[in-house]
């Protein structure tokens, strides 16, 4: 597990209202991790935020920790289906 995927994680389990629905899920390619964040459809909302500026932020915050890996991040919002 990478920083940038604890740090996704807890920050997505703090905003949402059905914490044991979030799920995260990484997959590290050529130096670089794709974390993907699957929560409930009513939750996802909050995750993104007004404008995309949650989502902004966490992605942020993924980039930052990645980088202490030695690493890019990116992250996806997905929910569940």
């Amino acid at each position: 597990m990478s920083r940038a995927r604890d740090v996704v994680e807890v920050i997505a389990k703090a905003l949402v209202d059905h914490p044991d629905s979030v799920q995260v899920d990484e997959r590290v390619e050529h130096g670089d991790v794709r974390i993907e964040l699957t929560t409930r459809s009513g939750d996802l909302g909050k995750l993104i935020g007004r404008r995309g500026r949650t989502a902004s932020a966490v992605r942020a915050l993924a980039e930052i920790a990645a980088e202490r890996d030695g690493m890019r991040a990116a992250v996806d919002f997905l929910d569940e289906e």
